[in-house]
């Protein structure tokens, strides 16, 4: 089974930790940034909020095509009956649990963009999200497309993009300058990726000077993480977090936990009037290849509860009313569950972006059940056409010189 943590992709990525430090990415506390406010939110600048769903999101019990026989009968017992999930038209209806989400959708503020993936799909979890996250189909490169973005910006403001969690994302790794990453207070560093931070701060006197910048920033991570670690030294206990999440249903998949947590870190900036304009949170759990009705539908429920308390926060203030978000994941499943009472690693699914600017309704065409290439759904629309909407009308910049040429946009703003 090919599960895996976030700290593995951060390491496999294909964009360097020590090439984004190097540009100058860096840990921030949450009231560091948020001191950086000017005190009242700026009501003219739009603000990107990304979502990643680690681990795979089944697209097709999440948009559920209950009314298609082709369905009922890949899915057997893991299917919906067109009498459980929230109708959206075309015979399509969101999972129950998402709620929230089908209030936007009456109001006209979810667009729900249908069969996302890129060319040639790739199964790995790895390989997919470094494509996801550099927005390079055709091969490795050193930069993920928010941080080209922030290179693109020009004014080296390293707010301009900002990851919550412990750890700098790809997504947010330029050449020139990289994001910061705003780590949620009281929660040290697992002891394993200590002792790699040590490991990896050590140089010597003859080592280049951007390899000794990265050096000492990584020592400046843990050394901010032992801060605030009550056990202040590097002894392991017997029951240390483990990188693998071999055993887990759903896997971790490396995102950090906490989803609502980190919404309410980006709701305190946006109304601080925090610089930020790119915010990038997470949620694991969603590599399902085993009891994934239970699992997917607890999962999808606490991020349409965290979405949904998340934007009514934000929208009281005019800053707040111009916040688009827009949630992925690496890969849909396969069409057919397996003999776990799950789903497998797949292609293409639906990508939502929702908020006060987004016009609602379906985008792409949705991906026929009779009509699979290799067991695996189509892919009917191209991921830098999401990628290159969000960059053109809610960051104010060509998409073309941030995905080396590609500009075709979407009218879901």
């Amino acid at each position: 089974m090919d599960t895996w943590t976030r700290r593995k992709f951060l390491v496999t990525s294909g964009v360097t930790a020590g090439a984004a430090l190097a540009a100058g990415a860096g840990a921030w506390g949450v009231d560091e940034l948020l001191a950086t406010g000017s005190g009242a939110p700026d009501g003219e600048a739009s603000t990107l909020v990304l979502v990643t769903l680690y681990g795979g999101n089944d697209g097709l019990n999440t948009l559920v095509p209950a009314a298609d026989p082709h369905y009922q009968d890949l899915r057997g017992d893991l299917a919906y009956a067109e009498d459980e999930v929230l109708p959206l038209g075309e015979g399509l209806g969101l999972n129950p649990g998402l709620k929230n989400l089908k209030k936007l959708w009456d109001d006209k503020h979810l667009a729900v963009v249908r069969g996302v993936s890129y060319p040639e799909p790739d199964h790995s979890h790895f390989r997919s999200m470094a494509i996801w996250q550099t927005a390079s189909p055709a091969g490795p490169v050193p930069s993920g497309w928010l941080g080209r973005w922030l290179d693109h910006a020009g004014d080296g403001d390293p707010l301009k993009g900002v990851s919550v969690g412990a750890t700098l994302p790809p997504l947010m790794a330029g050449t020139k300058t990289a994001g910061a990453a705003v780590r949620l207070g009281g929660k040290p560093l697992p002891d394993a990726w200590q002792r790699t931070c040590a490991e990896l701060s050590r140089t010597d006197e003859d080592a280049h000077p951007l390899l000794r910048r990265a050096a000492t920033s990584l020592a400046d991570l843990r050394q901010v993480s032992r801060s605030f670690d009550a056990k202040g030294d590097d002894t392991p206990d017997e029951g240390d977090e483990h990188d693998s999440t071999e055993g887990n249903e759903g896997g971790s998949a490396g995102a950090e936990s906490a989803l609502g947590a980190q919404l309410d870190v980006v709701a305190r900036a946006i109304e601080a009037g925090v610089s930020t304009r790119a915010y990038s949170v997470s949620l694991g759990g969603f590599d399902t290849h085993a009891n994934e009705k239970s699992t997917q539908s607890r999962l999808l429920a606490g991020l349409d509860r965290d979405l949904g308390g998340f934007l009514t926060r934000v929208r009281r203030t005019a800053a707040g009313r111009k916040v688009v978000v827009a949630v992925y994941s690496e890969f849909g499943r396969r069409p057919k569950a397996n003999a776990n009472q799950g789903t497998d690693h797949g292609t293409a699914g639906p990508l939502f972006v929702l908020g006060e600017p987004v016009r609602g309704g379906f985008h792409g065409e949705q991906p026929a059940l009779d009509d699979l290439t290799d067991d695996d759904l189509r892919t009917t629309t191209d991921f830098r056409a999401v990628y290159a909407t969000l960059l053109r009308e809610v960051l104010g910049t060509d998409p073309g010189a941030v995905l080396d040429g590609y500009d075709k946009t979407l009218a879901f703003l």
